[in-house]
């Protein structure tokens, strides 16, 4: 026997001792691992929404009392709102799918939560790009609006030298605003990228396995 031949046969003999999952093993798995990422991301979007309601709380009085003077803060108050509304919406669905993931007793209904779970959370991502984006803007126009009375009262506020004219602090006060904006927007999109990409590619492993077992 030459050695390829012996080197076979010694691997067919250590197949037999390995222990051979049934289909009932693979789906009892895949379901287990689907839950744990699941749950992860509902718990994530939970520390999210906590972690941005502590930074705004945070804020410092100035903050605010300039945003009032201005005459924003009621309108943001109102956005403010709106907006951990919608995410208490998706925090219910992120929780709706954990719990039905984790009951769910057939291949074709694990394919499906999983599949609504990968959309939750895309639509998710994208309603927070889009809405940062969108009020980041709708500020930034605010503040436009009202340039010379922001230009007063960041010097009232000694924001600003007194001897920078209106027009160079305008162009430097809007180029800052757009830097701070995309760096915020790129901080959130990478977030999202390592975060939640690694769980949903997790997720879409699962469902491929699943595909194979179904089939």
């Amino acid at each position: 026997m030459d050695a390829l031949e012996l080197l076979k046969s010694k691997w067919s003999e250590r197949e037999k001792d390995l222990p051979t999952l049934t289909y009932n093993d693979i789906y009892k798995m895949l379901l287990k691992k689907s839950s744990s990422i699941v749950k992860w991301i509902f718990a994530i979007s939970i520390v999210e929404l906590i972690f941005w309601i502590v930074l705004g709380l945070t804020s410092p009085e100035s903050n605010k009392e300039f945003l009032t003077d201005i005459g924003l803060q009621p309108t943001l108050n109102v956005l403010y709102v709106i907006h951990y509304a919608v995410i208490a919406i998706f925090l219910a669905l992120f929780y709706l799918n954990y719990k039905n993931i984790k009951t769910t007793d057939t291949v074709k209904t694990l394919m499906q939560s999983i599949i609504k779970t990968r959309k939750t959370v895309t639509y998710f991502v994208i309603y927070n790009v889009a809405s940062t984006v969108l009020v980041l803007l709708y500020i930034n126009l605010y503040f436009f609006s009202k340039k010379d009375q922001l230009y007063l009262l960041l010097k009232q506020g000694n924001d600003i030298s007194e001897s920078m004219a209106k027009e160079n602090f305008t162009s430097v006060f809007f180029i800052a605003q757009f830097a701070v904006g995309v760096l915020l927007i790129g901080f959130i999109l990478l977030f999202y990228r390592i975060v939640y990409g690694i769980l949903l590619k997790r997720l879409k492993g699962n469902y491929l396995e699943l595909k194979k077992i179904e089939l």
